[in-house]
């Protein structure tokens, strides 16, 4: 396991250690990590190439939700044949992170984006593009999943300065601890901080809406247009897919980015912990509240409602925060619920196989 284990390094496998310093490869086994899925089908790697990879049976028969299925950035056990060749993935290893939303559409289920990431750089474009709500809504998904969050502010060159500013201003004063960095494609100006932020063996993903930029910095980052890119639509400015699936690539710095097709929905599933940490404020004035389940709506000794009419919370905010929280509640009602009836049609067809077993 050694000499593959310093071959896995450059890919973050040592970071992924650091929680798990006894870990030992069984016998016939080789630690790699998921580079890209294709529906049914992965790319692993093993440190000095990529092979494609297929799950054994077992996975895919006790498979209880799309959680249990390997991401982009999962490490994961797997056997060899035909001399690297192929492979079939035997287990997936512990995660340090998932990033995660729910299943666009009526669905209630979780789908998965990556696994194992660092830092999650959000990209929002100064022009059309910017909006808080939208950002509050992807800092919480990031959040839920403990991913340090980082907001890159796109196309710089087409923005005056006074209003870069301003933007970055509107931001830092309901998220003051939050990293921004604007930065251009066209003209290269603050691509030099955003290269700080990614140190050798950290795994990154960029995350935003289509045509904020994401690819065109995915290309700035690898030094050349390894990727295809798409320019906005002239009739309303709005992003065209140019990642059509998630991929992990490795930068000639040692890092490594996740980047992920463009999302037009970002729905919430079970993300209190996400909402507490990306609406902080409020989460601090609802612990000076009268009582314990209080909502935030019409309570009295509300310590939420007394900042909001007192100006100390801003309004947008608060009807953001409540809108999130409805929408987590509802949908971890509905996930659960779903998961109970699967349950039990489970139980349902084992016991009528039992009986029709028995009767033969």
């Amino acid at each position: 396991m050694k000499n593959s284990s310093n071959r896995l390094n450059k890919y973050g496998f040592d970071r992924w250690r650091l929680d798990r310093p006894d870990f030992d490869c069984p016998d016939g086994h080789t630690v790699a990590r998921v580079v890209a899925v294709h529906r049914d089908s992965y790319v692993l790697t093993d440190g000095e190439q990529e092979f494609p990879a297929e799950l054994m049976g077992k996975i895919v028969y006790s498979a209880d939700s799309p959680l249990d299925f390997p991401a982009v950035g999962d490490w994961v056990l797997a056997v060899l044949y035909d001399g690297g060749a192929f492979a079939i993935i035997h287990e997936i290893l512990p995660r340090t992170s998932v990033l995660k939303r729910k299943t666009p559409g009526k669905k209630i289920d979780f789908q998965l984006i990556a696994a194992n990431i660092d830092l999650a750089f959000i990209v929002q474009s100064l022009n059309d593009n910017f909006n808080l709500r939208r950002l509050e809504r992807y800092l919480v998904v990031v959040n839920e999943s403990q991913i340090v969050p980082v907001v890159l502010l796109s196309k710089t060159d087409l923005i005056d300065p006074e209003t870069v500013s301003s933007r970055i201003s509107e931001i830092n004063r309901i998220m003051p601890d939050l990293t921004v960095l604007p930065f251009s494609n066209k003209n290269e100006e603050g691509l030099r901080s955003i290269h700080r932020r990614m140190k050798a063996g950290m795994t990154c993903c960029l995350l935003g809406s289509s045509g904020v930029g994401k690819t065109s910095l995915l290309n700035k980052l690898a030094g050349e247009n390894r990727f295809c890119t798409r320019d906005v639509r002239k009739k309303d400015g709005k992003g065209r897919h140019a990642t059509t699936s998630r991929q992990l690539i490795r930068l000639d710095g040692g890092a490594m980015i996740i980047d992920t097709p463009g999302m037009r929905e970002l729905g919430l599933l079970s993300s209190e912990t996400g909402l507490a940490e990306t609406f902080d404020e409020i989460a601090a004035l609802a612990g000076s509240c009268r009582f314990g389940d209080c909502t935030h709506e019409h309570e009295e000794g509300c310590a939420v409602l007394q900042a909001l009419a007192d100006g100390r919370l801003a309004k947008e905010r608060y009807r953001n925060f409540l809108k999130m929280s409805r929408e987590s509640v509802y949908n971890s009602m509905s996930y659960r619920q779903k998961r109970q009836k699967d349950r039990a049609f489970g139980k349902m067809v084992k016991s009528v196989m039992k009986s029709k077993k028995n009767r033969r």
